[in-house]
């Protein structure tokens, strides 16, 4: 753990105005650590990045109120640490990226940086299949031992986070504000569930609001921290496909759930798919491809079961409307509508307005 002056160097480079992540690690590349940088003198930092040298010379306004703020963090909540782009406890997998970040906020099972992860992504908006989808592919990988990593966002993000926590693989979130506050406030419980199983993750400062910027930035470190990169459902213009192209820059796998050419929420997945992502429709694709163990036997049998479920096959996997049901199956209204109220009370089949039903379950 970094003592408090070590803490103190650290956050003075970081909220120095004009030094971005890049300029930092040519200064800790030249000089070996922040004590060091603001002990070399202006000619020394002049020469390696040039007039931006000046603004080391003062301390942020904001420096103390900070470093007390952190310092206290770290002392009195359980499981809290900074983890420094030094420290032997930093992750491999975001040393080997473009633009690792030079400071982490971790509270919880900080060894969980560094296990094989899977991250899980999508849309803000799902549909009812993309949600249990993606809580059915992050429970099956957790249980076959990968960390799942995600966002927190509303949507595909949360689903995997539900999906994930229990098993042995555990999750990752990684946000976009400080790790003091959450958001979206939705996910509050969710937060204080993963902070206490599993691992909450930022670089930014204690304090940090929700701002827009962030969470494309914060989307390299879910993409760095994993073997490969699932997207669920996706826009066209979502911000998973910009997770799924940080995955794929940095020698990951991308994978990508396809669905129905009418939904909006597959055009990204399947713009993937035509770009070179592996289309999945089963954990064990993802597993195979990263020549990882498959799930547990009790996942695989229930997927065979309802593959064997004559409604279920009748249904297929887009929302389709009850006469067209009794078309496919022939079997008479008041049987097939007590047929489905049991497969949605089972949590099989979902029940749409318009008097749509669609299968969900399948992972």
């Amino acid at each position: 753990m970094v003592d408090r002056e070590e803490l103190a160097a650290w956050l003075r480079l970081l909220q120095t105005p004009q030094v971005g992540r890049e300029t930092a690690r040519r200064l800790l590349a030249a000089f070996g650590s922040p004590q060091a940088i603001f002990s070399a003198s202006a000619s020394a930092l002049r020469e390696v990045i040039g007039p931006v040298s000046t603004a080391l010379r003062t301390a942020p306004d904001e420096l103390e109120a900070l470093l007390e703020a952190t310092w206290r963090w770290l002392d009195t909540n359980v499981g809290c640490a900074v983890v420094t782009l030094g420290d032997s406890d930093y992750p491999q997998s975001l040393l080997d990226t473009a633009d690792p970040p030079l400071l982490l906020y971790v509270q919880g099972r900080s060894e969980l940086l560094s296990a094989a992860s899977v991250a899980v992504v999508g849309s803000r908006n799902p549909t009812h299949q993309g949600v249990d989808n993606a809580r059915a592919f992050a429970a099956h990988l957790s249980h076959a031992g990968l960390t799942v990593v995600s966002g927190l966002a509303l949507g595909i993000d949360g689903a995997a986070h539900l999906g994930a926590i229990d098993g042995p693989g555990c999750t990752v979130a990684v946000l976009g504000t400080g790790l003091d506050r959450v958001y979206p406030r939705q996910h509050r419980e969710l937060a204080h569930r993963i902070a206490s199983n599993g691992l909450l993750v930022s670089e930014y400062p204690l304090g940090s609001p929700p701002i827009a910027a962030h969470f494309p930035q914060r989307n390299r470190l879910i993409a760095g921290l994993c073997l490969g990169t699932l997207v669920v459902e996706a826009t066209e213009r979502s911000g998973s496909l910009i997770t799924a192209r940080l995955a794929a820059e940095a020698g990951r796998e991308v994978f990508a759930i396809p669905g129905s050419i009418h939904a909006p929420q597959s055009r990204g997945c399947h713009a993937l798919i035509k770009q070179g992502a592996k289309l999945v429709d089963s954990a064990q694709d993802i597993l195979e491809e990263l020549r990882l163990p498959a799930p547990v036997l009790a996942t695989v049998e229930q997927a065979t079961r309802d593959d064997q479920d004559p409604l279920l096959q009748a249904l297929g996997f887009d929302p389709v409307a009850l006469d067209a049901l009794v078309a496919r199956t022939g079997w008479a209204p008041a049987e097939l509508n007590a047929r489905l109220l049991e497969l949605e009370l089972d949590g099989r089949v979902a029940r749409l307005p318009g008097q749509l039903f669609q299968r969900v379950g399948q992972g």
